[in-house]
């Protein structure tokens, strides 16, 4: 569509306005790019004086213009605008409705002072068009015209100055020198008549309007000097709006955007019959615009490609240059904004574009702030990372932390700073200051965690070096235990502490923490050996009973006590007692304070000393010595196991022990009948001469054995007979209480002997050859029949066990098999 000469309605002849109309045409002639670089003219003045005409043949308009040959009548209605034709700068031109018109009546004025009104509040220029023949008449057409735009110019407060270009048509022969004066004594004298304000009274008419004045011929009679003369018009209207050109002083004129607004809240007001306060609508207009124009471009910045990509990253990682990205887009935001209000009213588009600026800084602060959270996580697993390899490869904790904490904080502040967007300056101290507490919260963490392994591993050398050898000491219950167990706590705590006071020092912790930590450490070795006799005076019967023992059964050099009969077992029983009552005082109480306590007298007393001599010299009474719960000058702390709960293990010790000290008393008493019944054998032996005789009668029969060897073969079957009535009678043991009763004995049990040895040798031969079933019954049945054949001498002999020796027969102790 060809912009030049376009035209739109703008008000009908009813007073509605065309807002759509005036923005379509905005948009068709792109008036909105021209700024302040326009000019706007109107046109008034009598109906069918050749306005449209006029204005078509000076700017290249298209207005309908009225038809000659039809009659003259009301050509246009209302208000109408048009671009004007290769014009600069941009200029629309309105055309108003004629005055004086026969179809509004004498009347009805009211449209003609309303657009008279809104063309002198909207126009840098406006042309009066009036008859040559009607200068210098008082009642020509023009004096209501002028008087008219007198008197709405006060109701512009603060009016802007515009030029009245008063169009004299069908110029006569008369010189314009001659009728320009008579048409400005004309306007004075009109101006000096309309009523005005108390503040302009005496305000002259140049103070308002600058008055031109030209003359055309007539277009009918001399259409090709008209034209003429209207190119030379419309040279001046080139440039008009520069310094010395044709329009005003344009106070009060709007940015071309605006223009359509302007123009519409104008009307409003006017419609309204209210005073148009020029300077407050320009703010208006400044305002609405400035407002309209920011919402576009904070449409425009939140559907931003590049902005919207920036947002999506940024949620789930660091974008590097953000801050830099984020400035660019906002500057071309604001610079856009910057660009198409620079014409309006400074305070408001400086106002509108710090709202504009928070606006979109409020849109921003979100991934802004997400920004700074990635970059907050991201340096604390760095220092995380940075901070165990720097542990790992075994430098000290607090220069590791020093030297870790300071990167990456400086590395932080760095990244902060590739955030930052150039328009405005966030703290960043907050998340700083988060980033330091979470880093000291780490540290802390892992100081705890260092720390606690470092104590966990000082303490269980501590255990490992005290558990075992406290066990052993104890045991072991002599007079210096508990010395040999303080010097070895002493030792092993003063190792340990000394390690782990070096080991702290690395920590760089205050002297109050680690001398806490320290005498912590000490405690811990303490607790570790009164644990250990706790845990051992819970088993000390048991330690009783094993020392008694070893003592009782073994000899000085550890061997196995054999009972000859010379040993004094009452003496060997005192002292076995004696070492395990050692164990079981020891074990009473912890003595790892220099203080000495009497447990051992004390219970030497009660338990072992049981002389009524004893107890009578020191008048006490060994039940009272043990009734208590509690030691004196022991404190319940330190006790182990209490007086009653000595007696009590005494009395049991005792009692468990017993059987063994009756055991080896019995042995002994046996043994020596033994010895002193085989001493009586041995002495009965034949006399000399039965052992000749019996010599000389055996070398014949050896002769014989060897002159024939089947002889051998008998004496074999013989010996082995022999043999089992040997074993079968138990010869030896018949004759051990003496010859006779043995033999006597033997008399009886001879012949059943031998039919018994008969009888086996038969069932022998017979089970040969029986099945295995019978063979297997036959087999119970021989050893339930040699069940029943008692077997003498044996019983009392059960419990004991003879060896022979060079020294003759010993007995050995039970405790030792």
């Amino acid at each position: 569509m060809d912009q030049d000469g376009y035209s739109v309605q703008l008000i009908d002849g009813d007073g509605a306005f065309n807002f759509t109309g005036i923005e379509h045409f905005t948009k068709i002639t792109k008036m909105g790019d021209c700024g302040l670089s326009y000019a706007v003219v109107s046109i008034m003045g009598p109906q069918s004086s050749g306005k449209s005409t006029l204005l078509n043949h000076l700017f290249g308009t298209d207005f309908r213009e009225m038809d000659a040959f039809k009659g003259r009548s009301q050509t246009t209605k209302g208000i109408w605008l048009a671009k004007c034709a290769k014009i600069e700068p941009f200029t629309v031109v309105m055309d108003l409705e004629g005055t004086d018109g026969r179809e509004r009546g004498e009347d009805d004025t009211t449209f003609e002072k309303q657009s008279a009104l809104f063309a002198l509040a909207v126009s840098d220029i406006v042309l009066i068009n009036m008859w040559c023949h009607d200068i210098g008449r008082e009642q020509a057409a023009n004096k209501p015209l002028l008087k008219t735009v007198f008197q709405v110019m006060m109701r512009l407060f603060s009016p802007r100055k515009t030029t009245l270009l008063f169009v004299i048509r069908d110029k006569t022969k008369t010189p314009l020198e001659n009728l320009e004066p008579v048409l400005r004594e004309d306007i004075q004298k009109i101006w000096d008549n309309v009523p005005k304000p108390e503040a302009h009274k005496d305000t002259p008419l140049s103070e308002f309007f600058n008055v031109e004045v030209v003359a055309l011929s007539s277009y009918e009679e001399k259409e090709e000097l008209f034209k003429e003369q209207v190119a030379t018009l419309r040279q001046r209207f080139y440039h008009s709006i520069a310094p010395g050109g044709l329009a005003g002083d344009r106070r009060g004129v709007v940015p071309a955007s605006g223009f359509s607004f302007s123009a519409q809240q104008i009307w409003k007001v006017i419609k309204d019959n209210k005073d148009l306060d020029l300077p407050a609508h320009k703010v208006m207009v400044a305002t609405v615009r400035c407002e309209e124009i920011a919402n576009e471009k904070f449409a425009c910045f939140s559907t931003d490609e590049d902005w919207l990509q920036l947002e999506e990253v940024v949620q789930h990682s660091i974008v590097p240059g953000f801050g830099k990205k984020v400035s660019a887009i906002l500057d071309k935001c604001l610079t856009g904004y910057d660009t198409e209000v620079f014409f309006f009213d400074e305070a408001v588009r400086t106002s509108k574009r710090q709202q504009l600026e928070s606006k979109l800084l409020h849109l921003v602060n979100p991934s802004y702030q997400t920004m700074l959270g990635h970059i907050r996580s991201k340096n604390l697993e760095d220092f995380k990372g940075s901070l165990d390899k720097a542990l790992e490869s075994g430098e000290g904790f607090a220069s590791a932390a020093l030297d870790c904490t300071k990167s990456f904080m400086k590395k932080f502040d760095k990244d902060c700073e590739d955030a930052t967007i150039e328009q405005v300056d966030w703290d960043t101290s907050k998340i700083r200051d988060k980033l330091r507490r979470d880093i000291d919260a780490h540290l802390a963490s892992v100081r705890s965690a260092k720390i606690s392994q470092l104590n966990a591993l000082y303490e269980g050398q501590l255990n490992k070096a005290l558990a075992e050898p406290v066990e052993a000491l104890l045991d072991a219950a002599a007079d210096d235990t508990w010395s040999s167990i303080k010097n070895l706590l002493q030792r092993e705590t003063e190792s340990a502490t000394s390690g782990f006071a070096s080991a702290l020092a690395t920590f760089d912790l205050d002297q109050a923490t680690m001398d806490k930590m320290i005498e912590r450490l000490k405690q811990y070795g303490r607790s570790v050996v009164e644990s250990k006799a706790r845990e051992e005076a819970g088993r000390v019967l048991i330690r009783m009973k094993d020392r008694f023992s070893t003592l009782f059964s073994r000899d000085e050099d550890s061997m196995p006590r054999i009972w000859t009969g010379k040993e004094d077992i009452k003496a060997i029983t005192k002292a076995a007692r004696s070492a395990s009552l050692k164990l079981l005082s020891v074990m009473a109480a912890t003595r790892l304070d220099d203080e000495s306590d009497k447990i051992a007298e004390t219970l030497s007393l009660a338990l072992m000393d049981t002389s009524n001599s004893a107890v009578k010299n020191r008048s006490i009474q060994t039940t009272d010595l043990l009734a208590s719960s509690s030691w004196q000058e022991v404190p319940a702390a330190t006790t182990l196991i209490t007086p009653v709960q000595c007696q009590n293990l005494w009395r049991q010790f005792k009692a468990e022990t017993e059987y063994t000290v009756t055991q080896a008393i019995s042995a002994q008493a046996r043994l020596t009948g033994y010895l002193e019944a085989n001493k009586r054998n041995n002495s009965v032996l034949p006399p000399p001469w039965a052992i000749a005789a019996m010599l000389v009668l055996g070398f014949n029969e050896f002769m014989t054995l060897l002159r024939n060897p089947l002889y051998l073969g008998v004496i074999f079957v013989v010996f082995l007979v022999g043999k089992a009535i040997w074993v079968q009678l138990d010869i030896p043991g018949e004759f051990r209480n003496g010859a006779l009763p043995g033999l006597l004995s033997l008399s009886t049990k001879f012949l059943p002997t031998v039919m018994n040895i008969l009888k086996k040798l038969a069932d022998e031969g017979q089970r040969a050859a029986a099945p295995p079933g019978q063979r297997k019954q036959e087999d119970d049945e021989s050893k339930a029949y040699r069940n029943g054949v008692p077997s003498n001498g044996t019983s009392d002999t059960s419990s004991s066990v003879t060896s022979s020796s060079d020294r003759g027969l010993e007995y050995t102790s039970p405790l030792t098999q």
